[in-house]
Parts: C-alpha cells; sequence; structure tokens
C-alpha cells in the first residue's frame, strides 16, 4: 500500500516537474533559442500543426533565429503565424529561403513581465504538486477508514508523502530562482 501510494505520487510529481521545466524554456531570455519558437501553431496544407514539424529551427548567433522550411512553399504561412503571435513580440524576415528572426535585446520593463510570467507558472506547477498531494492524501484516508491500514501506518504514509511533496516544491522554486536570474541578467 505504501509503495504505491509513494511511487503514484512520485510519478505525478515528476511530471508536474517535467512539464514545468518545458515551460521554463518558452520563457525568453536575453538569448535565442529554437524552443522559443518550435510549438508555435502555423497552418499549412490546411491543417495546424507545430512549427517544429515544418521546418528546422536553428541560432547561429546569440540573438538571430534561423528557420529552414522543409517545403519551401510553407515559408509565408510560417512567416504570418510567428507575427501574428504577438507573445513573442517578433518580426521575421525572410529571403525567398530562409526566415531570419533578430532577437531584440530585452528592456528592463519586459524582463519584470517575463518574471511575472514566470511566478504564474511557478503557481501552476505548485497547484499540480498540491494536487497530487490531495490525491496521495485521499488514499491513504480511505484507507484508514476501510481499517485496511492502521493509524500508525497512514501517519507514516503522510509523512512520506509531505515530504516527498516538500522535496518537488524545492526543486521547482530552485529551478524557478535560477530562470529568474537568467532572465534578469543584461
Amino acid at each position: 500500500m505504501d509503495k504505491e501510494v509513494t511511487k503514484e505520487l512520485k510519478d505525478k510529481l515528476e511530471s508536474t516537474l517535467e512539464h514545468f521545466h518545458g515551460e521554463l524554456t518558452k520563457l525568453r531570455t536575453g538569448r535565442a533559442h529554437p524552443s522559443m519558437v518550435e510549438d508555435v501553431m502555423v497552418e499549412a496544407y490546411g491543417v495546424m500543426q507545430p512549427m517544429k514539424t515544418l521546418a528546422t529551427i536553428t541560432t547561429p548567433e546569440a540573438q538571430l533565429i534561423q528557420i529552414s522550411p522543409f517545403d519551401p512553399s510553407t515559408l509565408k504561412d510560417i512567416a504570418d503565424s510567428i507575427r501574428k503571435n504577438e507573445s513573442l513580440g517578433l518580426n521575421p524576415a525572410d529571403d525567398g529561403r530562409l526566415i531570419r528572426i533578430q532577437i531584440p535585446s530585452l528592456t528592463t520593463e519586459r524582463r519584470q513581465l517575463i518574471v511575472k510570467q514566470l511566478g504564474e507558472k511557478q503557481e501552476e506547477a505548485m497547484i499540480g504538486v498540491r494536487k497530487a498531494r490531495h490525491d496521495a492524501m485521499g488514499v491513504v484516508d480511505r484507507s484508514k477508514k476501510a481499517k485496511e491500514i492502521s493509524e500508525d501506518d497512514a501517519n507514516r504514509s503522510q509523512k512520506q508523502i509531505d515530504d516527498l511533496v516538500n522535496e518537488y516544491k524545492a526543486k521547482i522554486e530552485e529551478s524557478a530562482k535560477a530562470k529568474e536570474a537568467d532572465i534578469m541578467k543584461v
């Protein structure tokens, strides 16, 4: 019983942490990174699909993203999708075969806005952690009420759950602090 609940909780927490790290890569720092645009949805061939399925995305310089479409006919659709995505605030330039996006340096105001977005993403991750804890505690409580486990076993399980939850909260906070420092670095 103990191990099942703990393993399920750990899986949920690990999933939450991975999702959080994925979200962090989408937040801009001062440097260009392929993950900034790879998930932008593009309408090509009559279907919406992520850009990474339509093009190779590279960063030849610290402030430049270069997109090479697999099919040159999708070039205009890709450029339009980037332009229309207001959360990116980027202006792509194409030369007929490549799209180049110059990443402007971040202003202090923009950095603070990104830190605010970071806080929102951190809170979403913490909500996921609390939900996983709530679910695990519910399993323990139901087992205790059904007399499947003793009071001592229930208390021990609850302590293990709390220890695991605290460990993952610390990992999320540590990642968020590191990302914030990266964002605020001029």
